[in-house]
């Protein structure tokens, strides 16, 4: 990795996005940043590959950060490291970071607040404690608590992990006939090179579903205030799986209904001790009501941010280091945003990717900032049931939200991703015997 002077204080980054690459660069200074990443997830992602080469990367410590005490060990194992700040990359990360952030004596979200958020159910507990309004859920531990559960639920019930991310095991169900398939379903929660090899804890809720518009608020926080708040408007694609198919930023709602999604968000903060740091929390407006879907301790996700930035503009990814460091944000928090920015995600029915067509028009589209499908011909699709299952996204930017949405589905309905035909998929996984006289 990269030399720095001692003296240079580290900046702790847990858990690796190799997409932030990019923005990170662009104001922290050369050999200033320390990774830490589970070993697994580092040896299955070449993340020492990767960074190697990094200009403002000095070391990649591999670090078993999912485990409880490991933050502790992690300290008593490097009491001088005398880092600048602690930031949690991934869900996974954030207890880890924020007590570690603790034991340096650094602005962090506070431990009790990571693990509140990190548990689906807890944040139900504490956050209906405090009057914000969420679904009837329960803990499940069988497809007969399941089932129960379901019966006792007028309407569609939500079976999803307390402790996953991207929907991971997340799946709405109709009636009590589709139980034990839900529950066999929703028990495959395989996020690959993302996770460790070793077992996570199975954690699951069922949920009354709340059918309305889906939103998330991003809001930077500091001594449990908010200095800088955006909504984002969400829409899923169909099926089952509840997996997020476009955002757009700002949503696209009055004004009231975005200063009230805003303090609800605040009273979540309030609600679990949040200190320092960014949350993500997400809704579902049903009959007027926001109702609470959960809530992230990091920045989000599925580039969110970067739309964020160009709407606004908003430096907000160096506006969040800077808090975290302990210092004012370097540069302005708008109000309000000056245009609107979208993306629009790419997705695949089941079958083996043929070819990928049209990816260089999306990219000259009007108003597109990226378009990328990284899916290669052979990569083979078992559908959408995650976030993982995308197959590529389209980034726009115009004067409006609904304009840099419109551009966003115009620029994604030019790519196709040719699968082949069921017929030869068959032919190619079973070939048929060769005949006689054959060579």
């Amino acid at each position: 990795m990269n030399e720095q002077p001692a003296t240079a204080r580290p900046v702790l980054i847990v858990g690796f996005v190799g997409v932030t690459l990019a923005a990170i660069g662009a104001f922290q200074p050369e050999g200033s940043v320390i990774y830490i990443e589970e070993p697994d997830v580092a040896r299955k992602r070449r993340v020492g590959d990767t960074l190697k080469d990094v200009a403002f990367v000095r070391d990649l410590i591999e670090w078993e950060y999912h485990l409880p005490g490991r933050a502790d060990e992690f300290y008593l194992a490097h009491p001088d490291l005398d880092p600048a700040a602690v930031v949690p990359a991934i869900e996974y990360a954030t207890p880890f970071a924020a007590r570690l952030a603790e034991r340096y004596g650094l602005p962090g979200a506070g431990l009790g607040a990571a693990l509140i958020l990190r548990d689906k159910a807890l944040l139900r507990q504490v956050s209906a404690a405090a009057g914000i309004a969420n679904p009837a859920s329960a803990r499940v531990r069988s497809a007969a608590e399941v089932l129960a559960f379901v019966r006792a639920t007028a309407g569609p019930v939500v079976l999803k992990p307390a402790n996953r991310q991207a929907s991971v095991g997340t799946r709405v169900l109709h009636g009590p006939a589709e139980v034990d398939s839900a529950w066999a379903d929703c028990l495959v929660q395989d996020e690959g090179v993302f996770v460790p090899d070793r077992p996570m804890e199975l954690s699951m809720l069922a949920e009354r579903f709340v059918d309305g518009d889906e939103y998330s608020v991003e809001m930077l926080v500091r001594g449990g205030e908010p200095l800088f708040v955006n909504v984002t408007g969400k829409r899923l694609f169909p099926g089952p799986h509840p997996v997020e198919l476009a955002h757009v930023v700002p949503a696209d709602i009055p004004a009231a209904l975005g200063e009230s999604l805003g303090t609800q968000t605040a009273r979540v903060v309030d609600a679990v001790g949040f200190r320092d740091g960014v949350v993500h929390c997400e809704w579902i407006v049903s009959g007027g009501v926001p109702y609470l879907v959960e809530c992230a301790g990091r920045l989000p996700g599925d580039a969110i941010v970067d739309i964020i930035e160009v709407a606004y503009p908003v430096e907000l990814f160096r506006c969040y280091f800077a808090l975290m460091k302990g210092e004012d944000p370097p540069s302005a928090l708008p109000a309000r945003a000056e245009g609107g920015a979208a993306v629009r995600f790419l997705a695949a029915g089941p079958g083996t990717v043929a070819e990928v067509r049209g990816i260089e028009d999306a990219r000259r589209a009007e108003g597109v900032l990226m378009a990328q499908c990284s899916v290669p011909p052979g990569h083979r699709f078992t559908g959408l049931r995650n976030s993982w299952d995308r197959a590529g996204i389209v980034m726009t930017h115009a004067k409006s939200p609904a304009e840099a949405l419109r551009l966003a589905e115009s620029a994604a309905g030019l790519v196709r991703i040719d699968l082949r035909p069921a017929a030869d998929e068959a032919a190619r996984d079973d070939p048929a015997p060769a005949g006689p006289g054959a060579a």
